[in-house]
């Protein structure tokens, strides 16, 4: 039986508990968290077995760990992969990998000094559009891909990136890694190739004129309201927010494709739009996953038509799958188990994850320094092992 721990088990580390499956031979052995509460309910879910902490270095000292969920807030994931890893321990680790360069670098050193398996949490390739999507452009259905859009609009960002943490550059770097981390990386998937050189613009725009504030001891609730509508007439801010609230970037891709990625985190809908363009066509999704009577559709255009062909020459709808984040939850940690028992990895590798955080990173300094275009450091030749 293979024994998981988890820390930062509140939030998104409730998937540890898709990991819990006894008849498969994985065991969900230990927790931590901060929060009383999250104690409190794992220990009634699961009983006193579970052996509970509020410190990330007792979980690891009690040896008993074979695999370790870290899915805590993003400034600490480097910290603690690394104390995970440094001990052996094959890691779950949420995206973003790191919050710098040099702190995914460090990571992927420690993997490899220790030859421990690390994977990290870019449950978007597992998407069904996003994999619709693939699956054409491998077919050659759009020829060969030369140019790909993103527009991101983000209609609970107020509430989720402005309440909290999120909000602060020492935090998150930005939120063009942040919540970009996901999208470059599928944009870098769907290409076949990496950001080699990228420039960024943005600003915050709104959020920093809202005047309601919540005191640095209070905590924030990120949780989302419809109600708190329009962007300025949102209450308890964070006290500091220096993160951008609108930002985008380009990005020249080692093999020749160029694309956009655009996000607005005080849009009124949410949506998530990839535009492909090839040499003989290009692909659209209206949607990024189905659920109930709404499914997400992926459209191709791939012959001449007059004017605008909005359903394009073929549509497909996407059937809504079980399970979290489109379904894509359950499917990201089947992979990671796999993985773990000596599979092949499926999904996004350690260094798609440093090279999604790594153009992020390069293209929120360039922003932040007049739009000036950065080249993106390509992972060190030294230091592994």
């Amino acid at each position: 039986m293979l024994k998981i721990g988890s820390i930062g088990a509140g939030g998104r580390g409730r998937l540890c508990k898709l990991a819990h499956r006894p008849e498969q031979g994985f065991e969900l052995a230990a927790i931590c968290d901060t929060n009383p509460q999250v104690l409190a309910d794992y220990r009634r879910e699961f009983g006193e077995r579970l052996r509970v902490t509020s410190s990330y270095r007792d979980l690891l000292e009690g040896g008993e760990l074979d695999i370790v969920f870290v899915t805590t807030p993003d400034y600490l994931h480097e910290e603690h992969a690394v104390a995970a890893l440094s001990r052996g321990k094959a890691v779950y680790l949420e995206k973003p990998m790191a919050i710098s360069i040099a702190g995914c670098d460090r990571i992927l050193a420690t993997a490899a000094r220790h030859q421990a398996k690390v994977y990290v949490g870019h449950n978007m390739r597992f998407f069904p559009v996003i994999q619709k999507m693939k699956q054409w452009i491998e077919e050659g259905r759009i020829g060969q891909v030369q140019a790909i859009w993103c527009r991101h609009f983000i209609d609970y960002g107020g509430d989720a990136y402005f309440k909290d943490w999120h909000s602060e550059q020492r935090h998150t770097t930005g939120l063009l890694l942040q919540k970009g981390a996901h999208d470059i990386d599928v944009i870098h998937y769907l290409a076949g190739a990496y950001t080699v050189r990228t420039v960024g613009m943005g600003k915050l725009s709104v959020y920093n004129q809202v005047q309601d504030r919540r005191r640095p001891e209070e905590p924030g609730n990120a949780s989302f309201v419809r109600a708190h509508w329009p962007p300025l007439a949102q209450t308890q801010l964070s006290p500091v927010i220096d993160v951008e609230d609108h930002s985008m970037m380009l990005m020249q891709l080692a093999n020749g494709v160029q694309a956009s990625y655009c996000q607005c985190h005080y849009a009124p809908d949410g949506m998530r739009n990839y535009t492909i363009i090839g040499t003989q066509g290009r692909l659209e999704n209206s949607g990024d996953a189905s659920s109930g009577s709404q499914w997400a559709t992926v459209h191709l255009w791939n012959r001449r038509c007059a004017g605008a062909c909005r359903q394009g020459t073929l549509m497909e709808a996407i059937p809504p799958i079980e399970g979290s984040h489109g379904g894509a939850d359950p499917l990201i940690i089947d992979g990671f188990l796999d993985y773990v028992r000596g599979g092949a990895q499926a999904g996004a590798t350690a260094i798609d994850a440093r090279m999604s955080v790594a153009a992020g990173y390069q293209a929120t300094v360039s922003l932040r320094q007049g739009s000036v275009p950065l080249e993106v450091p390509p992972l060190p030749t030294q230091g592994w092992g």
